[in-house]
């Protein structure tokens, strides 16, 4: 009996040890590790669904560059990348480059100041963050974007030409050095602490 009750305690902390460590994968603990400023907005930032880069989407008004995708927000600050659940607050280093910067044109900012994609006329839309908190993982699960050609009339670019693209892209001085990381199951966080930040998420809408 005695040892039943060893072995299911060592059971039980096994697992704990195994879900922290998962949950933990591509974060790193900020030690050491300089923060980046704090993002100053007076008000939440529109975003842009960025061409060829499904569920990606940038803030283009913003002097910095900051990306949402998968839920969470991005930003490439002193040659490290860090994510939040929050556009101005709370950001953790991110130890990889994420998976979605693959598919960033570096020349975006050109495009949507002209309002053309490499040729083409760019409709883009702009999107408010309550309505993108909404949706973006409905858009996601529909493939909505990549449906309407990213707002680019007579889009045709093909996943080979995508692909033709990238090496240029990882060639970047921002992300030198760095290796790519998918994202994991449940988009990389523990479900509990998923429905916590929602639950802050709208706390914070509601104010």
């Amino acid at each position: 009996m005695k040892r039943l009750f060893v072995v299911a305690i060592f059971s039980a902390f096994a697992v704990v040890a195994f879900s922290s460590a998962r949950a933990q994968v591509g974060v790193s603990v900020n030690v050491g590790v300089p923060l980046p400023p704090p993002v100053v907005v007076q008000a939440p930032p529109a975003v842009v669904v960025l061409p060829g880069a499904p569920d990606v989407y940038v803030a283009p008004d913003l002097a910095v560059d900051l990306f949402f995708c998968d839920g969470w927000w991005w930003r490439p600050w002193g040659g490290r990348w860090y994510r939040s659940r929050y556009y101005d607050r709370g950001w953790v280093y991110f130890n990889h480059v994420p998976h979605f910067y693959a598919n960033v044109d570096p020349g975006w900012r050109g495009y949507y100041a002209g309002h053309n994609w490499h040729g083409q006329p760019w409709n883009f839309q702009r999107i408010s963050n309550n309505e993108l908190q909404r949706n973006w993982k409905g858009w996601h699960d529909s493939g909505y974007w990549k449906q309407r050609g990213f707002g680019v009339r007579g889009n045709q670019m093909r996943p080979q030409q995508q692909a033709a693209r990238q090496p240029g892209y990882q060639g970047r001085p921002d992300v030198h050095g760095q290796a790519y990381r998918q994202p994991q199951a449940g988009y990389g966080q523990p479900r509990g602490e998923e429905r916590q930040g929602r639950a802050e998420r709208r706390e914070e809408e509601r104010r």
